[in-house]
């Protein structure tokens, strides 16, 4: 029962992206090369909700489905992972034209070449499972 409920939250949020067109080719060529607020309104919007949701969930202490207290923990020094990681995943979002999470709802919606994308991103992440042991964290 508990996989419907993630098949539901999954499905309703390819919906929203699609509406959105936050997973139109064309959407995110305007966002890379800054021809539209479009992209960055629908980045900015939920940003700003996680901010929001994180705050409210350690002002009120919130607890998780079992009970136990949620704790987020603050991230460590040492920005250069981070700004590594992000140009990655940007040149590849932008090579693309899909994140992981719209790979996904393109290949529901029938744009099969899309498969190719998911092949490579599955390989990167293998990758980086063998050879994670061997960068610097």
């Amino acid at each position: 029962m508990n996989l419907v409920k993630y098949l539901i939250v999954g499905v309703l949020f390819g919906i929203v992206l699609t509406k959105t067109e936050a997973v139109s080719w064309y959407r995110i060529y305007e966002m890379f090369y800054f021809q539209s607020f479009h992209m960055y309104g629908i980045i900015g919007t939920a940003i700003a909700t996680g901010v929001i949701g994180i705050q409210f969930i350690k002002r009120k202490k919130l607890k998780d489905i079992d009970g136990q207290p949620i704790e987020i923990l603050d991230k460590e020094s040492g920005n250069v992972r981070y700004w590594v990681g992000g140009i990655l995943f940007g040149l590849g979002w932008a090579l693309v034209g899909a994140c992981p999470g719209p790979i996904f709802i393109l290949l529901g919606a029938g744009f099969y070449n899309v498969a190719w994308v998911l092949l490579g991103a599955i390989f990167g992440t293998f990758l980086y499972g063998v050879i994670k042991n061997k960068l610097p964290h």
